[in-house]
Formats: C-alpha cells, sequence, structure tokens
C-alpha cells in the first residue's frame, strides 16, 4: 500500500470540506436577499395588530377566508385584488395600498376579515 494516494484523497476531502463550508453563507446570503425581496419593507405583517384582528394573510388560500367569507362572491373568489379597500394607485406589482393599513402594503393575493367586494 502507497500513502501518497491516501494523502491525495485526504487533501482533496478535506478541499471539498472547506470549499463547501466556504459557500454556505454565500449561498444561504443570496436565498435570503430572494425572500426579501419578495415582501417590500413597508409590507404588513402577520402579527400587525391590525392584521391579527383583521385576520388578514397575504395568501388567501391560507386564510380564513372560507369559514369567515363575506356576502358577494364565493369565498374562493375573495381576495384583496377585488376589494373595495384596495388602493391599486400606491404600491407596485402584487403589493398595493389598502385604505384599512394606512402607509403600509397589502398582498393583491391576500384577504382579511373586513373584505368588501369592490363596487362596479
Amino acid at each position: 500500500m502507497s500513502d501518497k494516494p491516501i494523502c491525495k484523497s485526504r487533501r482533496d476531502a478535506v478541499k471539498v470540506m472547506l470549499g463547501t463550508a466556504a459557500a454556505i453563507p454565500v449561498i444561504n446570503l443570496v436565498g435570503f436577499g430572494t425572500a426579501r425581496a419578495d415582501a417590500p419593507a413597508n409590507a404588513v405583517t402577520m402579527d400587525d395588530p391590525t392584521a391579527v384582528a383583521l385576520k388578514y394573510d397575504p395568501d388567501a388560500t391560507k386564510s380564513e377566508r372560507v369559514t369567515a367569507a363575506r356576502p358577494g362572491l364565493a369565498p374562493e373568489e375573495q381576495n384583496c385584488s377585488n376589494c373595495q379597500f384596495l388602493l391599486a394607485d400606491q404600491g407596485e406589482g402584487d403589493w398595493k395600498g389598502c385604505q384599512l393599513f394606512p402607509g403600509k402594503l397589502i398582498n393583491v393575493n391576500g384577504w382579511c376579515a373586513s373584505w368588501t367586494l369592490k363596487a362596479g
């Protein structure tokens, strides 16, 4: 048996381990940056007192809209995009203003217990 191939294998293994250890923090930073970019800084959070009181959820499919649905549309069709409180001229993309959350943005695919069908 020769020690040379074993040493080389150990060195290669150490290089791979060190490279992986160095890459993990970089991968995490890139992943967290992407997740944070989805919601703007002034987005309503799930622990916001008004959001809790109104049962707001940025994803209507995960909300209580079926059990607490309001009249106007079937529960499956109720979301912030067709609510009268949506301020379409504020925000951009899926994040718009809402009269119930002044100065903050809500997801148009969300739902809250104050949902009311937009007139016309």
